[in-house]
């Protein structure tokens, strides 16, 4: 019997995501393919059982089926299993997409996913797995990240905010196995998500730190677009990065252009509109 990313825990977690995911509810590109991909993945595993075991992810077998290090997230052991893992990407994947940047989001989500095989590899080696579980969770420590206090309702009902959640799903991760609870969970894929996506996002944060550090002033494509910053039309920006250009923008009308810092400068620039485009979103 293979050893299923079980949605116990995502049953539990991600029944509601708050007024600030709800908020943000519109589809981003990549969330709508992994979104599409699962369920046409799902209806091709149910026609094809025998076919499908080809895609799950034994750790005894990696060497000769390489490939299962990530197909395994394209499995699941059943339509709940699947079904909770999906609203999970729903309620928080736009936001970090949105926040990220697609390539960065999808380069996340499999980084989560495969770093999820790998401890499954490490410490439950004799045990085969499938589900979304690992590349999910990366996304919910994502959204932890960038928004921290954000209200995510256990059950509907109990709110608490995200970054407990990752604690508490991590403590639930970390406890279960050594305590004999949860069988039939993998709950070091769930943390090897964890794992994955933190230290992928520390890597887009240093590579950004580098950027910063070089831009001691802004280059002079960026300082002709801040200078076009009139053009600016906050409603076309997404909500994501809204408040902080609203901000920007009226420290320009209390103090002028040149109150703004370098990293405020490049960081209005992408909202300025090009000559033959729009503002970017």
């Amino acid at each position: 019997m293979l050893r299923y990313e079980a949605d116990r825990v995502a049953r539990v977690v991600f029944v509601d995501a708050s007024h600030h995911c709800r908020e943000h509810q519109s589809l981003t590109q990549v969330v709508r393919f992994l979104l599409v991909a699962h369920l046409i993945a799902f209806f091709l595993q149910n026609m094809q059982p025998r076919l499908a075991t080809a895609f799950v992810f034994f750790p005894q077998l990696v060497l000769y089926r390489p490939w299962t290090l990530l197909t395994y997230m394209f499995l699941h052991g059943g339509f709940m299993h699947l079904a909770f893992n999906m609203l999970a990407l729903f309620f928080f994947g736009p936001q970090v997409e949105s926040r990220i940047g697609a390539r960065r989001f999808a380069i996340l989500y499999f980084v989560s996913g495969l770093f999820g095989a790998i401890l499954s590899w490490i410490f439950s080696p004799t045990a085969p797995i499938v589900g979304a579980s690992a590349g999910v969770f990366g996304v919910m420590l994502a959204f932890a990240m960038f928004w921290p206090n954000a209200v995510i309702n256990i059950w509907g009902i109990i709110p608490v905010s995200a970054r407990m959640m990752v604690l508490g799903t991590t403590v639930i991760a970390i406890a279960s196995p050594f305590l004999g609870l949860g069988r039939g969970i993998a709950h070091f894929a769930h943390l090897g998500g964890y794992v994955g996506a933190y230290l992928y996002l520390k890597w887009i944060d240093r590579k950004r730190g580098e950027f910063r550090r070089k831009a001691v002033s802004p280059t002079p494509q960026a300082a002709v677009k801040v200078e076009k910053w009139k053009a600016i039309d906050p409603a076309r920006v997404h909500a994501v990065n809204r408040d902080e250009v609203n901000r920007i923008l009226d420290k320009i009308n209390a103090s002028g252009l040149a109150a703004l810092t370098p990293e405020e400068r490049l960081f209005l620039s992408n909202f300025v509109p090009t000559d033959d485009g729009p503002v970017k979103a």
